[in-house]
């Protein structure tokens, strides 16, 4: 078990997640980010394990604060489309002018974080799926937990990769995974896929 109280872990995370942006990782010491809070360097790696381990946990929680936004905007559209749409577009929009993910996408100080939304995102894209999962469920119980876990998780690899290279402006790339995500839930449901909302976003993104 971690020797760090509880209340240290998010001081820890600020403190790595600040001299992360400012120094990248390859110039942040365990040591360094444990006198900002003051705190052993033993303290942050019993609570981390390694630097690796710290950075991981810095961009999850980052992750949760965009997954706490997402929530707030699932829950003011009544319809899946529009839901799916506004949550993709929130994510692409708030990320270009994110620190963390500007920090990690750039390579600043090292292409050594890129990983964590690239090769190594397994945890990142989990909590993610999972989260949209519950919260969809919550607000429309009629539909299947299986396809839409199945959806859910191609929508976040869709949405990461055009995070990670961004193609398309966020307005269209928005549309197409709500698009996707609607039909594909139409057609194992049953449900109406939302055709004619789809022409009309499509002609406006």
């Amino acid at each position: 078990m971690s020797t760090a109280r509880p209340s240290y872990r998010d001081a820890l995370l600020d403190a790595a997640a600040e001299q992360f942006v400012e120094r990248g990782y390859r110039g942040v010491r365990m040591q360094d980010v444990a006198a900002a809070v003051g705190v052993s360097r033993q303290t942050v790696y019993n609570e981390f394990g390694d630097k690796w381990g710290l950075a991981q946990a810095v961009v999850l929680r980052d992750n949760e604060r965009y997954l706490d936004g997402i929530d707030r905007i699932l829950t003011e559209h009544a319809d899946l489309y529009s839901a799916v749409e506004a949550a993709v577009r929130f994510t692409l929009e708030m990320s270009a002018d994110d620190p963390i993910k500007k920090m990690v996408l750039t390579g600043a100080g090292g292409g050594e974080l890129l990983p964590l939304l690239t090769t190594r995102a397994e945890p990142v894209l989990f909590t993610a799926s999972a989260r949209l999962v519950e919260h969809a469920l919550e607000q429309w119980p009629e539909m299947e937990r299986a396809a839409l876990t199945e959806v859910a998780d191609a929508a976040v690899r869709l949405t990461m990769s055009h995070l990670v290279l961004p193609a398309e402006p966020p307005g269209r790339v928005a549309g197409f995974i709500a698009r996707m995500v609607t039909r594909y839930l139409g057609t194992v449901t049953g449900t109406p896929s939302h055709d004619t909302h789809d022409s009309q976003a499509g002609a406006t993104a």
